[in-house]
């Protein structure tokens, strides 16, 4: 796998994103499968490699969002500070993810707070972007209608590249 940046990382450092990146762990789920429950424990946080996750709340599995780009982080829950997911997640086709384990994610963070900011930085910006585009659902009057992510579009794999 080659990266260059994703998401929230591109402020931050090369050294900094490749620490993050060595305690990535890939996991590949069929179908139909949950990578969390909303209420589980808020132990990871997910980037999306390959396929499509619907993010769904409540007990009728009111879908808020599809996670669909390469790129794309879900599952910030675990960084934020919430002791569990506030949303159920699961795989629309096969899907290809990168986990990152909360604890070592977050003891990187510590050990280099200037990057560490940097991170959350990024974040916090994505977390407006998604912010306002369900503002948009809203005021559309679409409210029911799920909207899909624009992701980073920036992390390759070793068969993407030339």
């Amino acid at each position: 796998m080659y990266v260059h940046q994703i998401d929230f990382f591109k402020e931050t450092s090369q050294i900094f994103a490749s620490k993050i990146m060595h305690i990535a762990k890939e996991i590949v789920l069929d179908k139909g499968a949950f990578i969390f429950h909303e209420g589980d424990p808020a132990l990871r946080l997910f980037i999306m490699r390959k396929g499509s996750v619907r993010l769904s709340i409540g007990r009728t599995g009111q879908v808020v969002y599809i996670i669909s780009r390469s790129g794309e982080a879900f599952g910030w829950s675990s960084l934020m500070g919430r002791e569990n997911y506030s949303a159920s997640a699961e795989a629309l086709v096969r899907t290809e993810l990168m986990a990152f384990e909360r604890d070592e994610f977050l003891e990187i963070i510590k050990s280099d707070p200037k990057n560490g900011i940097m991170l959350y930085k990024g974040l916090s910006q994505t977390l407006a972007k998604r912010l306002l585009q369900s503002y948009q659902v809203i005021a559309d009057d679409s409210f029911f209608a799920p909207f899909h992510s624009e992701g980073s579009r920036q992390l390759q794999t070793s068969d993407e590249t030339e």
